[in-house]
């Protein structure tokens, strides 16, 4: 696949001259710099709240190891956001017209260029961790790409990679610090049965771009009403793991976050039988996110001790 000449066939027409600060922004609204942030400060607070409860704040913060982690998982994610809008710049000048328009004051060349050197540095930062972390990276880096280019276009593979895109970075945290505790396993399967909520409303939020560029997702192949009634099996199976965790004392205050999860999903199910237009589904897909950023830092109150105790002692 000859990605320059894709580049040059899907450029949309831009100013000669682009201010640098419209550039700037241009490829922040490409890397989506909100998300990354987050997942930054997910990562982060997993590995004080779940993944290292034990360690000192100094011990994780200033983790050299962890960082590189961080930072190659920053250009990766940047890098997998650049190639998905590389190949969706169509679909997306359908779906999200205001959005492909301050993505277009960056050309589709330039992009390339940028979504290369950010996986070289990725894969850069993740060696000086180890070899095993560069590696894994690398894979990371190929199933978003094929991911981009291929599996998103059918529905399950769609679906599922997305989700398992998603949820890999924690992963890396995740061996980093070898913690296999159950508690741990039953938080990823919530947070990725929320991930293929959140997939599937954004499937139906963009059905009439998928259609054109014929994107066989699973509202295209199968039909809305299938789509509503596939997510609210999904609903339903979150309030397990919600069960699972509940019994775990160690979860602390954190508890009160699954009370509104659980909550807010039955609003969410609600408003999604009566979803009839782009906008209804815009809506439940802010009600997913506002879920997820909640999540991330509700992570604060599995023990609201750990920061204050830490940041009072001068050893922290």
């Amino acid at each position: 696949m000859d990605l320059l000449k894709i580049a040059k066939e899907n450029t949309p027409k831009t100013p000669k001259k682009t201010p640098f600060f419209y550039k700037f922004i241009s490829m922040l609204s490409v890397v989506r710099g909100y998300n990354i942030f987050i997942i930054v400060l997910a990562q982060y607070l997993a590995a004080i709240f779940i993944f290292s409860p034990d360690k000192s704040l100094k011990e994780i913060l200033f983790n050299l190891d962890l960082y590189f982690i961080v930072l190659a998982t920053i250009c990766v994610i940047a890098a997998g956001y650049i190639i998905n809008n590389f190949y969706d710049v169509k679909k997306d000048a359908i779906n999200k017209p205001i959005k492909t328009k301050i993505d277009s004051f960056v050309g589709q060349k330039t992009k390339l260029n940028i979504y290369f050197l950010l996986n070289f540095v990725g894969v850069l930062f993740a060696f000086f961790v180890s070899w095993r972390a560069a590696l894994f990276f690398a894979i990371y880096i190929f199933l978003i790409w094929l991911y981009s280019h291929k599996l998103k276009k059918y529905p399950l593979t769609g679906l599922f990679s997305a989700a398992i895109l998603a949820i890999l970075p924690f992963f890396a945290i995740f061996v980093y610090y070898k913690n296999f505790s159950e508690i741990i396993f039953a938080h990823t399967a919530f947070l990725l049965l929320v991930l293929m909520i959140r997939e599937l409303i954004k499937d139906l939020e963009n059905i009439k771009g998928d259609v054109a560029q014929n994107y066989q997702t699973i509202p295209v192949k199968y039909g809305e009403y299938f789509t509503k009634l596939l997510i609210t099996i999904l609903v339903i199976f979150t309030f397990d793991p919600i069960y699972f965790i509940s019994k775990y004392p160690e979860i602390g205050k954190m508890m009160y976050y699954f009370y509104f999860a659980g909550i807010a999903f039955v609003i969410f199910t609600v408003l999604l039988w009566k979803a009839t237009s782009k906008k209804d589904y815009v809506i439940l897909h802010n009600i997913i996110k506002l879920i997820i950023v909640i999540g991330v830092l509700s992570l604060m109150l599995i023990d609201t001790s750990v920061i204050i105790q830490r940041i009072l002692n001068a050893n922290i």
